[in-house]
């Protein structure tokens, strides 16, 4: 299945220190689905370190 790439908007993201871009919970949330990459804003609860989803209370 093809996923659609989306352009983030620069309220989506921010530069870290290393350059890197860090996307925010709201780009999260407008892609719709969990990527497993361990995103430092990742609203659907992975946990990269035990590859599984911590449930939210």
């Amino acid at each position: 299945m093809m996923r659609k790439i989306l352009k983030p908007t620069p309220d989506e993201y921010y530069v870290n220190e290393q350059g890197y871009r860090v996307f925010k919970e709201a780009y999260h949330l407008r892609r719709g689905y969990c990527c497993k990459s361990g995103c430092k804003h990742c609203p659907y609860g992975y946990d990269k370190k035990t590859d599984s989803f911590i449930k939210s209370k």
